[in-house]
This record gives C-alpha cells, structure tokens and sequence, in this order.
C-alpha cells in the first residue's frame, strides 16, 4: 500500500471532510442532494454519544486525501454488530495509491477486534470500483434490494398511527 496514514478523523478534518463529501456527490451525480454542513459533521462526530464515525487517510503533507464515514449495525443472524460504511472517498490524486484499501483494512481491523460478524456497504452501479471490492473478497449481495424512505413518505408514515411525528418522549437507539 501506499504511504498514507488511516487514523480516526480528528475536529480539525472536519473542514476536509466535508469537502470530499461534496467532491462525492459531484462524482456521483447528485451533488444537489448533498447537504452536509461541517457544524451538523462536527456534531455527528463529537457531541456526547456519537453514532457516527470515520477515519481519514492523510498523504506524506498529511493532509486528508480520502475519507471512510461509518456506523455500527445489527446482524440479528450473526447476534453481533457489524460496520455499515456510509462513505468511502479517495480523491482523484490518490487513487490508486492503496488509499481505498487502507482505509477498508482498517475498518476490517475494527471489526475483527471486536468481534463483528460484517463491514458493508452500497455503490451505484456504475461505479468502477465493483472490480476493486471484487480483489479483496467483497461480495455482491444482488438478492437484497435497498429501500428508502424519505421527504414526504417518511412524514406521512410518521403520522400514520394518528400522531403528529413528533415522539412524546424522547427516543434513543
């Protein structure tokens, strides 16, 4: 692999970050659904209790050159967590470099050590990078088909039981 260091993503990355969240939207075609403020990352990532994470790969400047946003999930087959990788962006000046498979092996890291059953993820499906997850063993799951709720369907699901879709009280994951 290349001379890049993974290392847990630290307050001052968060300017970085959240530019190469923008540079990924561009890069996938949505960048008008990308919303993301570095004041709603920074709280993600810092407030008390986060359930967001994320590394970032740095170059010889050591400044961040790729990124990996993550979360823990539930395998109720398994019994155990496993890691659901929101994000995983490398910039165009680091790809292929090793940077993407630093930054999987060290989330492979994290979940061997404490014992989770799983690390996965979604890409688009035009993505290049099929052929890349194909080399370190990744496997297509093509008989599980993602959906989404969100906007207007997700308020109108909320008020279905005859609420307004706002809790009573406060509710914790």
């Amino acid at each position: 692999m290349a001379a890049v260091t993974i290392r847990p993503v630290r307050p001052e990355d968060v300017p970085a970050v959240v530019s190469m969240v923008h540079e990924l939207a561009e890069y996938e075609r949505t960048p008008e659904e990308c919303h993301l403020t570095e004041a709603q990352l920074r709280a993600a990532l810092f407030a008390g209790n986060p359930a967001l994470f994320g590394h970032v790969a740095t170059g010889p400047a050591a400044v961040p050159v790729g990124f990996a946003l993550w979360f823990l999930n539930f395998s109720t087959w398994e019994g155990v967590h496993g890691i659901y990788l929101e994000d995983l962006y490398v910039s165009p000046q680091a790809r292929g470099s090793g940077t993407g498979k630093a930054l999987l092996a060290a989330l492979a890291e994290i979940c061997v050590a404490r014992g989770y059953a799983r690390l996965e993820w979604w890409m688009i499906h035009w993505n290049p990078a099929a052929e890349f997850y194909a080399t370190i063993g990744a496997v297509r799951m093509a008989d599980w088909v993602p959906y989404r709720l969100a906007g207007e369907s997700l308020r109108r699901l909320a008020t279905a039981r005859g609420g307004t879709g706002t809790p009573k009280r406060a509710l914790t994951p």
